[in-house]
């Protein structure tokens, strides 16, 4: 019996080895590596770590309605962040989107197209969080 366990416990001990010299020598891609960081990036542009640290309410109810953005600088709902992540992600993705197009340089029509998309998703970010700034200051 005793035996038995040894050769368990040995070929347990090697195999975890064997994982853990998988788990470090793994070299991830860039492209996970940048998604990674850009997610991170946008999550704190955001207000993620507000978020996280001081857990204000998800939104607020009056009589004439939910507010979803609080109307001061200095405080934001949860709500307040799930917008600005997205806007900064849709905004991301319009530059993403300007970045492809000049990858296109002999195909005219399609390297059009991607600017066009890029520059709207772009300008629509802008424009959706300045009004969300403004929203925010009461005007």
């Amino acid at each position: 019996m005793a035996k038995k366990v040894k050769k368990r416990a040995s070929s347990t001990s090697f195999s975890l080895s064997r994982l853990f010299d998988k788990i470090s020598t793994t070299k991830p891609s860039s492209l996970v590596v940048s998604i990674v960081v850009l997610a991170y990036a946008i999550f704190l542009f955001g207000g993620g770590l507000y978020t996280i640290i001081s857990e204000p309410l998800p939104a607020f109810y009056t009589t004439s309605g939910f507010i979803f953005l609080y109307p001061d600088l200095g405080e934001q709902f949860i709500s307040d962040s799930i917008i600005a992540v997205t806007l900064y992600a849709i905004g991301f993705v319009g530059l993403l989107a300007i970045y492809q197009s000049t990858k296109y340089a002999y195909k005219p029509r399609q390297a059009y197209m991607m600017l066009v998309i890029g520059v709207t998703f772009l300008l629509l970010a802008y424009i959706f969080l300045e009004d969300a700034i403004l929203i925010k200051l009461g005007r």
